[in-house]
């Protein structure tokens, strides 16, 4: 964005900030368009102190709570009497420094309570709460300090008729009260893996590059010895109980391990292909993928994979005529299998159970919040969840739309401690006025130095909901206004000054998300 031209030369140039804002009628007045329709709402002064403050602390000691959801993207549905567990079973990990701080309305009824300060029920959407289709969740601290559970008898009957549904996780504090209801991401019901030759027309029994998967091991089809393929203390393992999501990567031939350029598409058998652990980023060697037959891998198959597929992972460099050597567990560790070719057949290597392993796609949505503001017992849920950002405007008036799910006209937006002026649009869309960057700072249009703040969302009763977005304001460059009878600068006083405006001339904002 350029910086502004002053009609009269004799006049100095105009502040360095892009979005001096002038009187909020007068916004609304250049914000004519379909985009803005609705009213502007802003906290009202007597408050804005207060949660200015208040938003402050929670950015500074980070107290937030997080409800992370992991599951499986397709279920096996049970026919008749038979009960197909949901495998690998659905997850909830609770994360983050707030679960430890009671809010003060609860601080002394909990003081002399003992036992879990949380409890979870999950099951299935539309479900009529029975016991079995509604699951508790024991809670238990893992090393890393999150508490996690899983619910590991969950399943779909015949008799639901539904080809999708959500997970429906109920969480309730020590005392009784609601903390809130969340919901999973959609989840796809099949009757059993295809074993046809998969197209890539159903892209949603088909497995990307890039996407998240799980890996399990069956040993001769009982439900007792499942083994999920984990990491625990920085190495793979074979766990009973948890499962890793892993990212699977098409990979180049010549790729080292840990520096790797991704490749798009969808995975194919005979395809090279890396696993990167989702929470640690720790992964193993690039593998050949192979399609599994009767305890055979198929060395000669390049179809596209599919969900619940039976697969091998060999690893390259064998030796020519070899039947390579493949991933497998014994008992929880991750080893490798010296495979043998089939005496009948040369395109074949005769595999063991524990080289057997199931591939299957995986979700997962993370719900984070911080109650340390909050003087209420209402339910948190339903928490907001920003999608992408969409900057609109500039010059004086620049707006953000903020796109995702679960909003409504309760909410405001804040840059870092500044409360944006918000107006809400549906429940996936909310717009706001970018505040004046002079908000974070008076000195920063002469010190030239991009300020990155975190997006979040604040609720009405002053419930916070970080998010992982953040914003960025870049400098303009313009001559600093010089005081009457000040001494004339050097020529080259503002050559910094000028490769600060050519580094930042194509846009004045950033906007950040994690990946």
């Amino acid at each position: 964005m350029d910086p502004k031209e002053t009609t009269d030369p004799s006049l100095p140039p105009g502040p360095l900030t892009h979005l001096s804002l002038p009187d909020s009628s007068e916004v609304r007045l250049q914000s004519d368009g379909p985009s803005l329709l609705g009213s502007w709402t802003r906290s009202p002064p007597e408050h804005a102190i207060i949660l200015r403050e208040g938003v402050r602390t929670c950015l500074q000691q980070r107290c937030e709570q997080t409800v992370w959801i992991l599951h499986a993207k397709v279920a096996q549905k049970s026919y008749g009497n038979e009960k197909r567990f949901f495998c690998p079973p659905p997850c909830v990990y609770l994360a983050g420094p707030g679960w430890r701080v009671k809010p003060m309305q609860d601080q002394a009824l909990q003081s002399a309570e003992t036992g879990p300060t949380v409890c979870g029920y999950m099951g299935l959407d539309g479900a009529s709460g029975s016991a079995p289709e509604t699951q508790k969740l024991n809670f238990e601290e893992q090393p890393d300090s999150r508490e996690f559970g899983c619910a590991k008898t969950l399943y779909i009957s015949d008799a639901d008729k539904r080809k999708h549904f959500r997970l429906v996780l109920r969480l309730v504090l020590r005392g009784g009260r609601e903390l809130g209801t969340f919901h999973s991401r959609l989840i796809k019901v099949i009757s059993k893996p295809s074993q046809k030759k998969q197209s890539l027309k159903n892209t949603d029994l088909c497995i990307s590059s890039g996407s998240k998967v799980s890996l399990f091991n069956r040993l001769r089809s009982q439900t007792v010895s499942t083994r999920y393929l984990s990491v625990e203390d920085g190495a793979f393992v074979a766990s009973a109980r948890q499962w890793a999501a892993f990212t699977l990567h098409l990979a180049d031939g010549h790729c080292s391990q840990g520096d790797f350029p991704p490749r798009e598409g969808y995975i194919r058998y005979g395809s090279l292909v890396q696993l990167v652990c989702t929470v640690t980023g720790i992964t193993l060697p690039p593998m050949i993928i192979r399609k599994v037959a009767k305890q055979c891998a198929l060395l000669d198959v390049d179809e596209p994979i599919s969900q619940l597929h039976k697969c091998a992972f060999q690893f390259p460099g064998d030796t020519p005529g070899g039947a390579g050597t493949y991933l497998c567990l014994a008992t929880e560790k991750v080893v490798r299998f010296q495979a043998s070719l089939c005496p009948k057949e040369a395109n074949r290597a005769l595999l063991n159970d524990s080289s057997c392993w199931t591939i299957i796609g995986t979700e997962s949505v993370e719900f984070s919040f911080s109650t340390s503001l909050a003087c209420t017992r209402e339910p948190v849920t339903p928490v907001p969840l920003i999608s992408t950002l969409e900057l609109s405007g500039g010059g004086d008036v620049a707006t953000l739309e903020l796109h995702g799910e679960n909003f409504h006209a309760g909410l405001k937006v804040w840059f870092g401690d500044v409360e944006a002026e918000t107006m809400y649009r549906s429940p996936r869309s909310l717009v706001c006025v970018v505040p004046d960057v002079a908000a974070f700072g008076s000195d920063w249009r002469w010190l030239r130095t991009p300020i990155t703040v975190p997006v979040s969302l604040l609720r009405a009763d002053a419930l916070f909901y970080p998010s992982p977005f953040s914003f960025t304001y870049t400098p303009e460059y313009s001559a600093r206004p010089r005081l009457p009878n000040a001494q004339e600068p050097a020529p080259d006083a503002d050559t910094l000054l000028e490769s600060i405006h050519h580094e930042f001339t194509r846009t004045n904002f950033h906007l950040f998300c994690p990946t």
